[in-house]
């Protein structure tokens, strides 16, 4: 099934943060706040129900209470490329939510996969009931 091209994130449930980062950068690290902490008002999106609770889902202990999914991206040296990485990741976890998983359409064996099975069931048994302590008679 083809994924729709869903619009972009509005800009006013999107709040950035930016903070001091660890990793890579050397002395920058500590001088600059290159990571970015991505809030997003969930509440903004008007998702379907079943797309909100599948968010719900794919965001975990990333949402909050008040129905805000907050990521932070500290991979990269630079403001921007941090920036970049934060919305993508968040993009493609609503992306996913949105999608509608396929119906599971149930299945059942076939007598002839039933007998296979009650036949080799039969057969571990009896190997099983052999291990037993031999009879004294």
């Amino acid at each position: 099934m083809p994924t729709p091209d869903w619009p972009p994130l509005p800009e006013a449930a999107l709040e950035e943060k930016f903070l001091a980062a660890t990793g890579p950068g050397g002395q920058n690290v500590n001088k600059v706040a290159t990571a970015v902490q991505l809030r997003l008002d969930v509440f903004a999106l008007r998702l379907a129900p079943d797309a909100y609770h599948r968010l719900k889902l794919l965001a975990g202990s990333r949402m909050t209470g008040e129905g805000e999914i907050i990521v932070t991206a500290r991979r990269f040296r630079t403001r921007e490329a941090n920036r970049a990485d934060a919305r993508e990741r968040l993009a493609e976890m609503v992306a996913r939510a949105r999608e509608r998983p396929e119906r599971r359409i149930g299945t059942r064996p076939s007598r002839g996969a039933k007998l296979d099975r009650m036949a080799g069931k039969a057969i571990r048994g009896a190997v099983k009931r052999g291990r037993g302590r031999p009879d004294m008679e």
